[in-house]
């Protein structure tokens, strides 16, 4: 083993150690690239820790790469279309290139002045008249947005989008968020377009590579790796923190888990936690106080009609915490949630 802890413990850095999701990947790459384009935009959701910073920021790397795509990362929480226009005009490649396509940005205070050209003073014209530069060049331009929520912010980018792409402009987007803020922003009567663009859900990762990547990494036998790789469940975060904490106890396995365990329930599981409605926890609870899965069971033991039931089972579904693939019977997707859900669900 080396010295330094191939995994890690922050959300959303991209880690050394990394399992790939090349189908969906391919898939974003594939319909960007081709000629026309099959789309450009897609929403990538799933549930905290599910890896959806990584797989932008993989993604993105991917295409930014390639010598003919620009790609910008926008914060949510700012005037992302100035912002976008500041990002583009502060490429030096790029500033050169709008200033001999003569688009005058100083009334914004950013970009060189254009002689003798009357300045440009409302920013979506700016980005449209430098889109249409970058068209001209050959050039693509991928806009990465992490965490979005339906903000003023996000739903004024977002009409202006929807315009650039009725103009044939070379613009892409990748955003990612959790379900409900996706679905709010999906559902706003304006941007229709969102409505029909498609989204990737992450769900758990292979089971068999993550026992391959533990093996190799943690110098495990076959069973050994298979066993870790399946107290994960294949939630991405938790590959990482299992990894890490067997990589500094590697030969306590007790207290490797014990402060997986730990660390999950601190950082992502408390989060997830409280962002659940009273029934959401109802249904977990009894789902982790049965064991079984079956969902008779859990509504007996929780007293809840199959119409009282059904709405928060989907919901949880969606939000990607538990699995209803096996007619009758649902399952708890986070590792160790299920002892969380019973610690923590207060009836009263």
């Amino acid at each position: 083993m080396t010295k330094t802890n191939p995994y890690t413990l922050t959300f959303g850095k991209e880690p050394t150690q990394l399992i790939a999701r090349v189908k969906y990947s391919h898939q974003i790459i594939e319909s960007f690239v081709t000629e026309p384009s099959t789309q450009q935009v897609y929403m990538i959701t799933g549930v905290r820790g599910s890896g959806k910073t990584v797989f932008m920021t993989e993604t993105a790397h991917t295409l930014g790469a390639e010598k003919d795509w620009v790609v910008i990362e926008l914060n949510p929480e700012k005037d992302l279309l100035t912002s976008l226009a500041s990002k583009l005009s502060s490429e030096n490649e790029l500033a050169r290139l709008f200033q001999d396509a003569e688009i005058n940005l100083s009334f914004f205070g950013f970009g060189l002045e254009v002689k003798g050209v009357s300045p440009v003073t409302e920013i979506e014209t700016a980005i449209e008249k430098m889109l249409k530069s970058l068209k001209r060049k050959g050039k693509r331009l991928l806009v990465c947005i992490d965490e979005v929520t339906n903000t003023s912010q996000m739903k004024a980018f977002a009409a202006a989008f929807q315009i650039f792409l009725r103009q044939d402009l070379p613009i892409y987007l990748l955003m990612t968020g959790l379900f409900e803020n996706i679905n709010a922003l999906q559902n706003e009567k304006s941007l229709t377009f969102l409505y029909r663009a498609p989204k990737i859900h992450l769900g758990p990762l292979n089971i068999g590579t993550i026992s391959e990547d533990y093996q190799a990494v943690l110098k495990l036998n076959e069973e050994e790796g298979l066993a870790l790789a399946k107290l994960t469940k294949g939630y991405s975060f938790a590959f990482q923190v299992l990894g890490y904490f067997t990589w500094e106890n590697p030969n306590d396995p007790q207290t490797s888990q014990r402060l997986a365990r730990q660390y999950l329930d601190e950082y992502a599981y408390e989060k997830i936690w409280a962002e659940l409605s009273r029934n959401d926890r109802k249904i977990l609870y009894g789902m982790a106080k049965t064991k079984s899965g079956n969902i008779k069971e859990i509504r007996d033991l929780l007293e809840m009609s199959t119409n009282e039931f059904n709405p928060y089972r989907q919901r949880l579904i969606r939000r990607g915490i538990i699995s209803g693939d096996e007619r009758g019977y649902v399952r708890i997707l986070l590792p160790f949630f299920d002892q969380y859900a019973l610690a923590n669900y207060d009836s009263i």
